[in-house]
Formats: structure tokens, sequence, C-alpha cells
């Protein structure tokens, strides 16, 4: 970091013992986050992180969710988790037609926070750094009405920007039909311009062999004109940390 971003960080976490709490414990990389997000101002990006750390404590007071909590939603084998892209990204792959409204939106919450950390964990090498992205891609294809779930699209999309800031490095929507242009175009409204810049829709031949290129033939599974082979997120296996944990 330079001079600018180390005294962007020493403000912030003065701002952020000013509201009760403190930054001790997180290295510059993951303030850095938070300043990104808030337009480099500490007061405003203090106020994001603290917001974080209780939503943090509540929504995860174990520092992780378990399987055993979310069994419902991994059921359906919906969402893959390939490895690593060409930048060394988590690529992170939402089979859509396989989602269907949930009717636990506790445990559905849960397991968008289980994705996150999980993609992310992956791309740990020893220890975190704070700084860690992904790249995320939502497959329509084959959707159906009764997959359509703008509410799950949303609260996906809410956690990101609140809770999880300059995480995403880009999202490819694929194989979007016709009858969710309007879908979609509703989901945006919720998204901040920083988001909607980092979304790809992919529409035509150029633009998927772009796709495949960005991210990477060794890790897109065959399905997507990669050469890996699918997997899901329950059977990807993390990288040990220098702790032991994962």
């Amino acid at each position: 970091m330079g001079e600018v971003e180390d005294f962007a960080v020493t403000q912030m976490r003065k701002a952020v013992e000013k509201l009760g709490s403190s930054a001790e414990m997180y290295e510059g990389p993951t303030l850095m986050r938070f300043l990104i997000a808030r337009s480099m101002d500490p007061n405003k990006a203090a106020k994001m992180f603290v917001q974080w750390q209780k939503w943090r404590a509540s929504m995860v007071p174990n520092g992780f969710i378990s399987e055993s909590e979310i069994a419902d939603e991994l059921a359906a084998r919906k969402v893959l988790l390939q490895g690593l892209s060409q930048d060394k990204y988590p690529l992170l792959i939402v089979q859509a037609c396989k989602h269907f409204p949930s009717k636990d939106q506790p445990q559905f919450k849960k397991y968008v926070v289980h994705l996150l950390d999980k993609s992310i964990a992956s791309a740990v090498k020893g220890r975190e750094i704070g700084n860690e992205k992904l790249i995320a891609v939502v497959d329509l294809k084959n959707l159906m009405y009764k997959n359509i779930d703008a509410r799950g699209f949303i609260t996906g999309f809410q956690f990101l920007q609140a809770y999880y800031p300059e995480r995403l490095a880009k999202l490819y929507v694929i194989h979007m039909p016709q009858f969710f242009v309007s879908v979609w175009k509703l989901i945006c409204r919720f998204l901040e311009k920083a988001t909607l810049e980092k979304i790809v829709v992919v529409g035509n031949e150029e633009e998927r062999r772009q796709f495949i290129k960005d991210v990477g033939e060794e890790v897109l599974p065959e399905e997507y004109g990669g050469r890996a082979r699918l997997i899901a997120v329950q059977d990807a296996v993390l990288p040990p940390l220098q702790n032991g944990t994962h």
C-alpha cells in the first residue's frame, strides 16, 4: 500500500475505535476493501466495517457455517466450486435450473454465507491476506418459471455488497432466456454501480469465447467449453492454512 492508503487505513482504525469497536485483528488489505467500497472515506468505511462485525457475530457465531446447517440447500448440488481461474480467483458456478425458492429463508441466507466463505477460503494459500476475490457464473440454462427466485438473487447480491465488499472480481450471466430479462432488470435495480460494472451478460458467440478465455479452460467444466470436471461445492477440498484450519 502507498502513503495515501496507509493514512486512510490509520484513520479508519481510529474511526472504528470511536464507534466502540476495534480493527486491531485485521490487516491493511482487509480494511482497504471497506475503504474502496466507501470511496476511501474512513468514517463511512468504519461504519460499514462495524456493521459487518456485528452481522458476522450474529450470522456466523461459530466462525463458519457447517454443512449440517444447510443440508437441504446442499442436497440439490446446484453450486459448483471449480478451483482457480486464469487470474487465480476461485470460480463459483450457480446452476439456476436446480434451484427452487427456499421455504426456509434463514437456512438460505446461511447457505449464501457458506458459499461465499468457502469460495474465498479456496483462494487462500497458507494465510489469508484479506484481499482475495472470486469469480461467479450464473448459468440460466434450462431455467423454468418454477426456478425463478428474484428474492434469492437480491439476497445474494445484498450480502456481497454489504458484507463482502470488493470480494467479487467478475460475475458472468450465461444462457439467459428471454422471459428472464424483465426479472434481471428488477434485480439490477438493487445493485450498486460498482457491482453492475463487474457483471457481464454473455450473449453471442464472441462473448462466449471471451468468457472461456478470461476464466480459463483448465478450470471451466466441459459443459461450459472448458476441460475440467464438475465439482459440487460440498466436494471441493480446501487448501490447508498455516494455523491448521480448513
